[in-house]
């Protein structure tokens, strides 16, 4: 060991700053450039193990050289050490480019061919096409390996396929490859998974098909004749709705993007309101599907009761609500009353009109109180109004007496709501004789 070796190691070990390397820029390029020599003439990994360690050595020589800076006057002065470091890191990623392809490579490569067929979907003519490509990268793959990965015959599956597969994965995890010794075995299966990738990638899935494409496929337009509606969708709709298909009538619902085809969609489960149709309707509900919502409501669906209540306190989603409020005023079940009586407090002033709407709708007088404190209590006009609106449907003496209170407020649309609950209760009063005689 040299005396200043020895000296840099006794002041690291007393805590003493190590002086910077006396190392120019010019030196460290020059040991780029020799790194950049070896690189080229690498033949084996443990060639470019060397590299790469050489690259450590002037990435720790830079770090702690001291450099000149840049003149920070003049704009087109050149940074001696951001150079370096730009010059060190393309060589690393030359390094890592050069390395390889290793064994665990192919093996990554045929389980990423395996999701691939696990996991689309493929047309009819994407899966005449799986067992061929499957089969061509098998024969390839034990040719390479010298082993028997023959598929199966009659093997058409995709999930088959891909189970297929694992001996090819269990093939080259056994074979032990080495990535200098067996570099031409390894070369010739990377070039049978590029191949297999490519078929798949071939072979038509489902994404590839335009959307009337993928119709015409699943026979949405097969009971199409001569027909006079158009767009054609709206016409295998009526079909399919006259012979009580849900099936295809979701199959548009869900493939059609259009406003106009959903609407005559919902519109179409709304007028077969069957099991099926409440089924797929209250599904979607409960993944707080507004239109879904809204169908339930339409067909007054009980069963969707319990569903749409727990959206009733989804505060943060006011357009939500709305739909969730209508729907169950629509339904008229009793359970959802103090619920939707909860929210005639809540904060939002657009929102409460439509929970006084609601309890209007279902008619149960438990609402009556409520109500009347929202129609005195309220600083919103409009929910005021709702509140009276809703007390005229509840429709009792109780409930319009309520409502008949401010037939003297100057706002227009309170006092308007009040007048008619007072007619109606004089009206109610009129036909008492009648009725008695």
């Amino acid at each position: 060991m040299s005396d200043d070796e020895s000296a840099e190691e006794q002041s690291e070990e007393a805590g003493e700053d190590v002086p910077a390397p006396d190392v120019s820029a010019e030196d460290l390029d020059a040991r780029l450039d020799e790194a950049a020599d070896a690189l080229e003439a690498a033949e084996t990994e443990a060639d470019l193990d060397d590299v790469e360690e050489t690259l450590d050595d002037v990435e720790a020589d830079l770090e702690a050289a001291s450099l000149p800076e840049p003149d920070e006057e003049d704009e087109d002065a050149e940074d001696p050490r951001e150079q370096l470091e730009s010059r060190l890191s393309d060589l690393r990623d030359d390094v890592d480019a050069q390395r390889g392809p290793y064994a665990e490579d192919v093996v990554s490569a045929i389980e990423d061919a395996q999701s691939t067929l696990r996991d689309t979907r493929w047309t009819e003519d994407g899966e005449a096409d799986l067992p061929g490509v499957v089969s061509e990268f098998a024969d390839a793959a034990g040719d390479a390996l010298d082993a028997d990965l023959t598929v199966a015959p009659g093997t058409t599956d995709s999930d088959e396929l891909a189970e297929s597969l694992d001996a090819a994965v269990d093939a080259v995890e056994d074979a032990g490859l080495d990535a200098d010794d067996d570099a031409d075995t390894i070369a010739a299966l990377v070039e049978a998974t590029d191949a297999l990738a490519d078929g798949l990638e071939a072979a038509e899935e489902w994404d590839d098909l335009e959307t009337h494409e993928q119709l015409r496929a699943q026979g949405f337009y097969d009971p199409l004749g001569h027909y006079k509606d158009f767009p054609v969708e709206l016409a295998a709709l009526k079909e399919w709705e006259t012979r009580g298909n849900v099936e295809m009538v979701l199959l548009a619902l869900d493939s059609l993007q259009s406003e106009f085809m959903e609407e005559h969609c919902l519109n179409a489960l709304i007028r077969m309101n069957d099991d099926d149709a409440f089924e797929a309707m209250h599904e979607r509900a409960q993944k707080r599907d507004q239109p879904a919502i809204e169908a339930l409501g339409t067909m007054a669906a009980d069963d969707a009761v319990e569903t749409l209540v727990e959206y009733v306190d989804s505060d943060s989603n006011p357009q939500l609500q709305k739909v969730v409020f209508k729907a169950l005023g629509r339904i008229g079940d009793s359970d959802a009353v103090q619920p939707l009586a909860n929210k005639l407090v809540m904060e939002n002033d657009e929102v409460r009109p439509f929970a006084a709407r609601a309890l209007g709708l279902i008619g149960d007088t438990r609402a009556v109180d409520p109500l009347a404190d929202a129609a005195a209590d309220d600083d919103s006009d409009s929910v005021r109004a709702a509140a009276l609106w809703a007390l005229r449907q509840i429709g009792t003496e109780a409930a319009l007496e309520a409502a008949a209170e401010y037939t003297d407020e100057s706002v227009f649309i309170v006092q308007t709501e009040a007048q008619k609950a007072r007619d109606a209760l004089d009206a109610g009063s009129d036909a008492e004789p009648e009725a008695a005689a």
